[in-house]
């Protein structure tokens, strides 16, 4: 056959292959949520350059948070639609596959590169959900959320490399873990968020719906995928890239379009840069003001000076001895007060 997507084929002696992978129409799909993810970084990144400097950072970041997430997945879904970052597994329950099972072995396909995808995109999605209700949100939440999102990530990929019953411990272990992340977004970020109100609050219930119910039936999809081996491979594709699909374009364009009406004076997050401009200004300002005030003292003090000088002039004019002719001549008959006379007078003459 030739033409098309000949990703399988290609790549079918690359790495060892599981009996139950992807066929061409699953690698399809993957590489339309890849397309589209790309296409939804151009858009972000792009909406990112038209926020002036005057802006501040805080509109920018949102956007790169967004943008970051949607490319990382773009990659994945990339490596993905090629079968490439994948391991076969020995499935717990047989279910079919391209090959008879020999001697009870059966493989299915499981892809370690979306876990890795996950790692990174979530917490950044969890950071620019929760941003929107700084800085009433405690950091300690943010960082403890997403702690506790990267212990489910490491646990549903620890289960799913698992061929016996235990994965399931691992499933219960990473449940446990995104229910907490559930419950940070449902109730504390939201009580904080609340308090804000307005288009923040707004925006944040919106966004964090867009993140809630994708990230519950994650746990239906792997249960479904690569723990009990129920569903074909391409139907776990599909599954998984609509809820990406929804939990980061659709997440991500819902979150910047709620903060063009998000600024400084409804969220003090958003103020951060702006009172650090007008703190810079009022600081030249009063610069300038310091440096006019110090050049007056400055002319002051000169004219000052020259007073003074013009008063030691004259003082040091008056402070010069007459002497009468008859005082000279009376002196004169006195041994050495001519001398003493004429003392001052020297001591006059430099001046």
């Amino acid at each position: 056959m030739t033409g098309g997507n000949q990703a399988i084929s290609t790549n079918a002696a690359v790495f060892r292959h599981a009996d139950r992978e992807i066929s061409r129409h699953g690698s399809d799909w993957l590489f339309t949520v890849c397309a589209l993810m790309g296409l939804a970084t151009l858009i972000f990144w792009s909406l990112s350059l038209t926020k002036s400097s005057s802006s501040s950072h805080h509109k920018r970041l949102f956007h790169h948070l967004v943008a970051g997430a949607t490319f990382v997945s773009c990659i994945a879904y990339f490596t993905m639609g090629s079968n490439l970052g994948q391991v076969p597994i020995v499935a717990e329950w047989p279910r079919g596959g391209r090959s008879p099972v020999a001697q009870g072995v059966f493989s299915r396909e499981i892809f370690y590169v979306r876990y890795i995808d996950w790692f990174v995109t979530m917490p950044l999605l969890l950071t620019g959900l929760f941003l929107t209700a700084r800085p009433r949100l405690p950091l300690s939440t943010i960082l403890s959320t997403v702690l506790a999102n990267w212990v489910m990530v490491v646990c549903f990929l620890v289960g799913s490399l698992i061929q016996t019953r235990y994965k399931w411990g691992y499933f219960t272990f990473a449940t446990a873990a995104l229910l907490f992340v559930l419950w940070q977004m449902v109730w504390d970020a939201r009580r904080h968020a609340a308090v804000l109100g307005g288009p923040v609050y707004r925006t944040y219930l919106t966004a964090s719906a867009l993140l809630v119910v994708p990230w519950l039936l994650y746990p239906v999809a792997w249960g479904l995928s690569e723990g009990g081996n129920v569903i074909h491979p391409d139907s776990e594709a599909i599954f998984y890239g609509i809820l990406d699909l929804v939990s980061k374009i659709v997440f991500g364009a819902v979150l910047l379009y709620g903060h063009r009406k998000v600024g400084p004076a409804v969220n003090p997050f958003m103020a951060t840069d702006h009172v650090d401009k007008e703190q810079s200004k009022a600081t030249q300002s009063t610069g300038q003001l310091m440096t006019e005030h110090h050049a007056e003292n400055g002319q002051a003090a000169g004219g000052d000076v020259a007073n003074i000088s013009s008063s030691q002039e004259s003082a040091q004019g008056s402070s010069e001895i007459r002497v009468s002719p008859s005082a000279a001549a009376a002196a004169a008959a006195i041994p050495g007060a001519h001398t003493q006379l004429q003392q001052p007078q020297a001591k006059q003459q430099p001046a």
